[in-house]
């Protein structure tokens, strides 16, 4: 009211608020500079979802997507009933919490022994070093694990020459399949990750450890009760994020290290949905595997959320 009784008593009127597109004009250069991330998502994450359509159809690519006959949930049921579905998704869960125990508090564990090296060069050398694999592909990965490990390969001529074990077979017992696995995550990965721990361990008050000094706390101490509670909302969001993909164990690594004496147990829903959609051209049962997947994924992502929040955690949102 004294707005308007203002402007009628001064003659001026009051300020309007810039329209849409006038603010999009004025901050046109910022969104250019997200546009490509955006168009990123657009094209190759949002449009492909219209493609779920045919997890509900006997889809024919001759038919199209109308004319191809619904069929409603029967390929979902379809799921349940497989016995082969079941025993992929057992792999699937075996291998991703055994990521989740060893592969997700390593870059954690790495940090924590960063951040204890005063010498600051060495720090960066050693940083430098543990960063380094992130930047290699999988198949790069994979074939220096197939040359160290193979029967004639490095790993093998020592046990045999120094040791007299004999060569090991790492890449066709299936027994070590999954250790293999656990290791190439832990060794690509565990460095890059260690980025976002060092820069929650920063951000830790350093009086707090003067405090722990004067109080007689040693180095142990001070890491248990001011180190960890302070990296801890970190942890608990990250760890919301990876419980999101428990179901996604990585295609390109797995398929490269599958092969027919370990197919047993290697096998996972990625490179199922891959075998039956590509293979044996099974498009509809591999889109409703995949879209399962996602499902599921995201009832495990508000689950954990909503659990962090009860323990008195942040969460994602």
């Amino acid at each position: 009211m004294r707005t308007n009784e203002y402007s009628l008593n001064s003659g001026v009127s009051a300020p309007q608020k810039p329209r849409i597109w006038q603010l999009i004009w004025r901050k046109r250069y910022g969104y250019l500079l997200i546009l490509p991330g955006l168009l990123y998502f657009l094209v190759y994450r949002y449009v492909p979802m219209l493609g779920s359509v045919i997890a509900f159809q006997d889809f024919s690519p001759f038919l199209g997507f109308t004319e191809s006959p619904w069929v409603g949930f029967k390929h979902f049921a379809k799921i349940f009933e497989d016995a082969e579905v079941v025993r992929v998704l057992w792999n699937t869960l075996v291998l991703s919490f055994l990521q989740i125990a060893f592969a997700f508090p390593a870059p954690i564990i790495l940090a924590l022994m960063l951040n204890e090296i005063r010498n600051g060069a060495y720090k960066r050398i050693v940083q430098s070093i543990i960063y380094l694999p992130h930047f290699l592909s999988w198949v790069i990965v994979v074939g220096i694990f197939i040359i160290f490990l193979r029967g004639s390969g490095l790993i093998n001529t020592f046990l045999t020459l120094k040791l007299g074990i004999g060569p090991i077979d790492f890449l066709t017992d299936p027994i070590y399949f999954r250790p293999l696995i656990i290791i190439q995550v832990i060794w690509k990965e565990a460095g890059w990750g260690t980025i976002i721990f060092l820069a929650a361990l920063s951000g830790i008050n350093p009086n707090l450890y003067e405090a722990a000094v004067m109080d007689g706390a040693n180095r142990w101490r001070q890491l248990w009760h001011i180190t960890l509670p302070g990296i801890r909302s970190t942890i608990v969001i990250l760890l919301i994020l990876r419980l999101g993909n428990v179901l996604d164990s990585g295609f390109e690594q797995i398929f490269l290290m599958l092969n027919s004496f370990n197919m047993e147990i290697g096998n996972v829903l990625d490179t199922y949905v891959y075998f039956k959609g590509i293979h044996q051209s099974d498009y509809s049962f591999a889109t409703a595997v995949g879209l399962f997947k996602g499902v599921i994924g995201l009832v495990l992502v508000v689950a954990a959320n909503w659990l962090a929040k009860r323990f008195g955690e942040e969460g994602i949102y």
